[in-house]
């Protein structure tokens, strides 16, 4: 049977065909921050304070703040009380002004919400397995840096519409779009083969090489052939494998704790002590250069050191942000710089888990971490509560949670420059083969590392 990288080096390994179903499956993650990240907008609880119009009666012509300082106690901190009102008094207004007014009372008629900064919220009312092993980096982290865009949109959206629903609305819409085109997008050919679905395959090759302008050579296609043996996937194969066991937990760690204190980060986008426009802004701004950058270092640093090394830094100036609230300046750029390396540390690991383990259950290895993170956002609201006891104890918690899955990464191998394992022995021997930098000819010319020619390489076999 014909290796599959050479099957698509023939095919085009990054034309036109690749690029089309890297946007349409990239596209999607620009509406994703769009709906996460409007919740904090949405759901925004605008000030407020007791209805006062009574005196409206005496004086039509007060402007709103002449209104609530002659109707609306303080309280301690200075601030208008949401809850209290002065009682309603039949007097004119130069009585008021002359004398004041001293009794409160509950608010008699309903409450006056701030509008000034939203109109409305709730409260008033298979992107890597076609695409060749030098590119599979810049395949993964291209969805991130839409994502970022995203991050980018929902600032200006929300900072221009600030109606809830008609925000909502402009989030939701362009699903609409993905939907329609979804049903285009071509099945992993790996994955194909491994179910013997041969035929498929091949239809899916020539479609590749017609749209990337390039022909595949018939001997080559004739040398496609299923499998003899069907490897079952499945959570059996990941429970089973003592290696892939070992790599699910250390890689679906570190995915959980940056997606963690992200959500913790985002949901306290607006107690930093800067305008929460501007800072929802840098925080997408800044989603650029980390993946970016990631798309180069990954093949420069590889895998294991680049990802240790984020998460160690993003954890490490996170719990160094947890400094008094006054110091607004501070907080913020900490919480920017360790948001930087957070997200880019989630980037490789959107990378790293594809890359790990065998064809039959790398989607279920994606979708069992995909869940365990969306659990990561579940639990950020739950986290942040424990602020009542003390402001930095959330911080000191997700932040040591991502130190730890840091040091937890050394047990996984390195996968750069190696083609995807198409068996989970495959997979398993990376858990003891030399990486890539011992064996330099298997990055050179695309070859999995289990082809080089070091002793170690064949001891599983």
């Amino acid at each position: 049977m014909a290796d599959f990288g050479e099957i698509l080096r023939s095919a085009g390994e990054f034309g036109l065909f690749q690029k089309l179903v890297l946007f349409a499956l990239c596209s999607p993650s620009i509406i994703i921050p769009l709906n996460f990240g409007s919740l904090l907008f949405i759901q925004s609880h605008p000030n407020l304070h007791c209805n006062t119009d009574w005196i409206l009666k005496a004086a039509p012509n007060l402007t709103r703040e002449e209104r609530l300082n002659l109707t609306l106690p303080r309280d301690p901190e200075g601030s208008f009380s949401r809850c209290l009102m002065f009682v309603p008094v039949d007097r004119d207004l130069d009585t008021i002004r002359e004398y004041g007014l001293n009794e409160t009372v509950q608010c008699q008629d309903g409450w006056e919400y701030d509008r000034s900064m939203y109109q409305a919220t709730i409260v008033t009312d298979v992107t890597t397995e076609w695409i060749a092993v030098d590119k599979r980096s810049l395949g993964a982290c291209l969805s991130q840096i839409f994502n970022a865009v995203g991050n980018c949109v929902l600032a200006g959206t929300v900072y221009f519409i600030r109606d809830w629903r008609l925000a909502q609305f402009v989030f939701v819409a362009p699903m609409v779009l993905v939907m329609t085109y979804i049903w285009f997008i071509p099945e992993s050919a790996r994955w194909l083969l491994d179910r013997g679905r041969t035929e498929e395959v091949k239809h899916l090759i020539l479609k590749a090489a017609a749209i990337n302008k390039r022909t595949v050579p018939e001997s080559l296609l004739e040398k496609i052939s299923a499998k003899k043996t069907v490897e079952q996937g499945g959570i059996r194969v990941l429970i089973e494998s003592p290696a892939l066991k070992k790599y699910f937990l250390a890689i679906t760690l570190a995915w959980f704790s940056t997606v963690l204190s992200q959500f913790c980060l985002l949901f306290n986008v607006g107690n930093f002590g800067l305008d929460i426009f501007l800072t929802q802004l840098m925080f997408g701004l800044t989603e650029f250069p980390a993946h970016i950058l990631c798309i180069w270092l990954l093949e420069v640093l590889g895998r294991k050191y680049s990802l240790t090394v984020t998460l160690l830094l993003g954890g490490s100036l996170c719990l160094a942000s947890a400094v008094p609230r006054d110091q607004a300046i501070a907080v913020t750029v900490l919480v920017l710089a360790g948001r930087f390396f957070l997200v880019w540390g989630a980037s490789i690991c959107n990378v790293y888990i594809q890359e790990l383990f065998p064809t039959s259950v790398r989607q279920t290895a994606l979708g069992l971490a995909s869940v365990v993170v969306r659990i990561a956002g579940m639990l950020s609201p739950l986290l942040n509560l424990l602020s009542v006891y003390h402001w930095s104890a959330p911080t000191i918690v997700f932040s040591s949670t991502t130190l730890l899955s840091g040091a937890l990464v050394f047990l996984l191998p390195e996968t750069r420059g190696t083609e995807l394992p198409d068996s989970t022995p495959e997979a398993e021997a990376r858990s003891s083969l030399a990486t890539p930098s011992d064996c330099p000819d298997a990055g050179a010319v695309g070859r999995r590392a289990v082809d080089c020619d070091c002793p170690e390489q064949h001891a599983w076999e």
